[in-house]
């Protein structure tokens, strides 16, 4: 047995400043430390996001929808950075070091092995965001924590933190974050052990909402890459597959042509360039997720560094692991540009919990928690890992010389122990041991020859601590069989069944496919079946998300009605359920509760029901069967944090202090990122004006309505950030609030002040935002601010001609608003095909928002769409030169429309004088206009310069939108110009 260490010289920067004194003696003593501390970035700032609502539902983006409503959308980064100070979280204990940045998402900036002295998490040292992410910034390196969607909405928004050091000698970092769609809490902790090597990842993803919801979770890990870097999957995974498995290839070696890359031919040109786990072969931007495997590990590392990192989870719930990289091309060497200044290239090594591929969505069901962990940790110098645990790693060689065969093995350990390495043969026992303490950082290995007659499946390497078996290592045996690929669903009218035509349904809606709606197939499965119970629920399920309450009820009491035939005692009480819901929204409180008791007979849903009925009765101030309710909920076991914050709302209420006081100090200390519970506890209050709004809302479900008045109070004045601005909802709800306790004139004055708010990135989203608007209207049927906001909302829902309604509306009332009239020319376009009406709109726009270039972008779309003459559009662009030259996209505009006027020097002009940003998915734009002005000059096609930010890509992408105007189910990508979107296309 031998024994190795490697040493990678380590480059001193601000992640590098030492332990504070106080922790010293705890880090010592093998115990781990985490601390708060400055580190100062140069940063790439982002520009403010535009203030229009973007309705990009028919964007691709992730195999997904690319909805970003109601987040503001942020369109271009600064092109010189400055010195920023990022408030950091350091954690430490003897064997690694991790930096997390909770204002950019919680993310882990950096993982440092103290052992060997490498990054085995890639440490991008300039915050350089590209318009990769969902709502525009995104950066390169450390780990992202993704959910409910790819990539994370929050990823550069700042996240809540709280740190802990335990008794048992761990210490955690935990951030907890706002789903800005369906407003759901996810909380992740990031902590290191006492004497371990291993960064876990504990997950706390909570469903706060009172309907099922869908969410994916994928934590991408960055790594540094360069020839000799290699990613590793179990070595029973024979195949990986593209986003929503549309193609497979063979894996490690590439057996068809992937991603437009004919592998097996360039193996012909070069041995192993069809080696697709290697960087170096890579040549066009890549995804492979494995389809199946038996393992709960994988990874990569460094041949160069003697280096690398290992990834475990549960596979009972972790089966996804995932390579991604731009490419090692001219391609992906301009997006290495984008996100880093000296860093160079990185691939991710991304796990995913509850999905195996992108887009994969699961459900969280109402109230729901999972909670889950993760684990990575570095290698030394072993090699790809064969077989791995939360323990310990091992990496075996089988190998034949002549008659001889030989194993070899090299092992190590997360945490340091006295282990027997072994080799033995299943039938015939050991071959070979020996016992060895190990500690992280190190290598041990043993081999052995093996008998001449022995079958290699038959050999089983092994790494025991006393009687328990750590780790063993046995060769795989694969199934060589070709897994499936995805298909396009067949049109409605040729589904064979109505099960089928509601399964298609669900599968997209519940996928969010970007360019399919479920509703033609639930629509044919009701014109087959009116009674269909399924498809009735599922578009009451819909109609409530959208606000359409009466169509809600009609849906549902129909699936009701089906459902109870023969039997009123339901398996499934769903449907019970989602009609108390609507009940609710529509003021008939007594019928709901009626309802949800009706529902609770269905374990399934006793906790959502019991919770909804435990609310009704807490409003009502029916306090003690309030509370009787809340604790036999609590009964069942199942986590669900608002309960345990109502249960503390009313034992308050009942006088019970002192049980309030107890159950609310365990509750915190199991959720140490809590709203709710920390304003339960000492008043305080978040600073965001969202996280605001839902405190006052959990709060006024309670029956607190004086203490959500406060809240909302706070929101009203709280900052208008990047993120959004909650004030004019805020007052709002406060008016609502206050017409629902008798008070007219308070709520008359709330209604006032939230017409005088600011509006900017004001975009209203979710149920009691709809109702607060719609009440506010009535009130007030001349509020043009209210259906200015309200319309925002409908739109986006699908409720298109509602909106248009309402915006049509709210300018005849006399509202003079950009942001109004750009909404009721799209509109306009969109819904009722009005093109004069939508042009008049995007004029008056502009002659109210003359230096907003945004919206001379998206007038010059509706010029080309509506066949106005290049000239025109040319002089327009012309007279507007400086706008011009702010967006990237306008640029390209104005250059073509030069080109085409036989005026393409100039185009080179503009093209060749600018640093270019590229969106992720609509690269080639640029490119395409640099070809066509020097293609009329006549000058020959070349490599373009580095300025405009994009390369010739080695592989074409398939089409989306066909020549027949057909968009392919399986679109990668489609342009922006899906703003512009008939509901019903001439």
């Amino acid at each position: 047995m031998t024994m190795a260490t490697t040493g990678i010289p380590r480059h001193t920067t601000d992640v590098d400043q030492p332990v504070p004194e106080e922790l010293q003696i705890r880090l010592e003593s093998g115990e781990a430390v985490v601390w708060r501390q400055t580190l100062t970035l140069p940063t790439y700032e982002p520009d403010d996001p535009s203030q229009y609502p973007m309705y990009l539902d028919n964007r691709v983006y992730q195999g997904s929808s690319g909805r970003v409503y109601p987040m503001p959308f942020v369109e271009g980064v600064a092109r010189t950075p400055v010195p920023r100070a990022w408030h950091a979280v350091f954690l430490e204990n003897l064997y690694v070091r991790v930096v997390v940045l909770p204002e950019l998402g919680g993310r882990i900036y950096s993982g440092y092995d103290k052992t060997t002295g490498y990054d085995f998490f890639y440490r991008n040292r300039v915050i350089k965001p590209a318009l990769v992410g969902l709502d525009g910034p995104w950066i390169s390196g450390g780990v992202e924590f993704n959910w409910p969607q790819h990539h994370r909405p929050a990823t550069y928004f700042p996240t809540e933190a709280a740190l802990d050091m335990n008794d048992d000698g761990s210490a955690t970092v935990w951030c907890g974050d706002h789903d800005p769609f369906a407003r759901m809490h996810g909380t992740h902790g990031i902590r290191l052990h006492a004497d371990r090597s291993v960064v876990e990842i504990l997950a706390r993803l909570h469903n706060r909402t009172n309907l099922d919801q869908t969410f994916l979770w994928w934590a991408n890990a960055a790594v540094r890459v360069h020839d000799q870097y290699q990613s590793f999957f179990p070595q029973d995974v024979t195949y990986v597959a593209d986003h929503a498995r549309r193609a497979i290839t063979a894996f490690p070696k590439a057996d068809r042509p992937y991603y437009g890359v004919d592998y097996p031919r360039l193996a012909e040109e070069c041995a192993g360039a069809d080696r697709i786990d290697f960087y170096r072969n890579i040549k066009a931007p890549t995804s492979y997720m494995i389809v199946d495997t038996d393992e709960s590990f994988f990874g990569g590392y460094d041949h160069a560094a003697e280096a690398g990192v290992v990834h475990w989870a549960d596979k009972r719930i972790s089966p996804g692991k995932k390579q991604w990289t731009w490419g090692n091309s001219p391609f992906g060497q301009a997006w290495d540009r984008h996100l880093t200044d000296e860093d160079g290239p990185y691939i991710e090594l991304m796990a995913g919990v509850y999905t195996d591929n992108q887009p994969d969505f699961a459900w969280l069901s109402p109230g729901e928690v999972k909670r889950f962990s993760q684990f990575w940790y570095p290698i030394p110098g072993i090699g790809v890992a064969h077989q791995a645990t939360v323990d310990a790693a091992v990496h075996v060689d089988l190998t034949r010389t002549g008659a001889t065969s030989r194993v070899d093995a090299a092992f190590t350990v997360t945490r340091p122990t006295t282990a027997v390495l072994r080799i033995r043969d299943i039938h015939c026992g050991v071959l070979h041991e020996e016992e060895a303490h190990l500690v992280p950082g190190e290598v041990a290995r043993i081999g052995v020859e093996l008998p001449e007659s022995l079958d290699a499946a038959r050999v089983r390497v092994q790494l025991c601590e006393g009687d328990d078996v750590m780790l063993e290592w046995k060769l795989a045996t694969p199934d060589d069989a070709e897994p499936w690929s995805a298909t396009e669903p067949p049109q409605p009218s040729e589904v064979a069944s109505a099960d089928e035509l509601y399964l298609t349904g669900l599968h997209l809606e519940q996928y969010r496919h970007p360019t399919r709606s479920p509703l033609p197939y639930w629509a044919e499965a009701l014109r087959r079946d009116p009674g269909d119970a399924r498809v009735n629920l599922a578009l009451a399920r819909r109609e409530y998300r959208a606000g359409k309450y009466r169509r809600a009820r009609d849906h549902a009491e129909a699936a009701v009605a089906r459902l109870t035939v023969r039997n009123e005692r339901l398996r499934d009480t769903e449907a019970y359920y989602v009609l108390g819901l609507i009940l609710l929204r529509l003021g008939e409180m007594e019928e709901a509760a009626r309802q949800f008791g009706r529902a609770g007979w269905d374990n399934a849903w006793v906790m959502p029901a019991g919770f909804e009925t435990a609310s009704i009765l807490a409003r009502n101030g029916q306090h003690a069967r309030a509370l009787a309710e809340v604790e036999l909920l609590l009964l069942h076991g199942a986590e669900h944090p608002r309960l345990v914050a109502l249960r503390v709302i009313v034992l308050r209420r009942l006088g019970r202090l002192d049980e309030a006081g107890v159950l609310l100090r365990a509750a915190r200390s199991d959720s140490r990122v809590d709203d709710v519970l920390a304003f339960l506890a000492d008043g305080a209050l978040p600073t965001d004006g969202n996280l605001l709004v839902d405190l006052g809302l959990d709060l006024a479900a309670a029956g607190e309505h004086i203490e959500a008045l406060r809240v909302w109070q706070a929101a009203t004045m709280s900052p208008v950030v990047v993120s959004g601005n909650a004030r004019p909802v805020a007052h709002y709800l406060m008016a609502a609030t206050h017409q629902l306790l008798g008070d007219a004139t308070s709520a008359a004055l709330d209604r006032s002040l939230a017409r005088a708010a600011d509006r900017r990135w004001a975009f209203p989203v979710g149920l009691d935002a709809h109702d607060a608007l719609v009440a506010a209207i009535a009130a007030e049927p001349d509020d043009a601010v209210a259906r200015l906001l309200l319309g925002m909302l409908l739109y986006d829902a699908g409720r298109r001609s509602e909106a248009q309604e309402l915006w049509e509306e709210a300018v005849s009332g006399g509202l003079a608003d950009a942001v109004l009239l750009r909404n009721a020319g799209l509109a306009a376009y969109n819904v009722t095909g009005d093109d004069e009406r939508s042009w008049v709109c995007f004029m008056k726009a502009r002659e109210l928002a003359p230096e907003d270039a945004r919206l001379l972008y998206e007038q010059d779309l509706l010029a080309e769409l509506l066949g106005h003459p290049v000239s025109e559009r040319l002089q327009r662009l012309e007279l507007a030169a400086t706008l011009v030259g702010r967006r990237d996209d306008l640029v390209v505009r104005y250059a073509n429309l030069l080109t085409v006027s036989g005026r393409a020097s100039e185009a080179l002009v503009w093209i060749e004088s600018r640093q270019f940003q590229p969106w992720e998915g609509g690269e080639g734009e640029v490119l395409g206009a640099w070809d066509a002005a020097r293609d009329a000059l006549g000058l020959p096609r070349e490599d373009p310069p580095l300025n405009l930010g994009e390369a010739r890509p080695v592989a074409i992408p398939p089409v989306a939108v066909h020549d027949d105007g057909h968009t392919d189910y399986f679109a990668t990508s489609l342009p922006e110009r899906l703003l512009f979107h008939r509901i019903n296309p001439r």
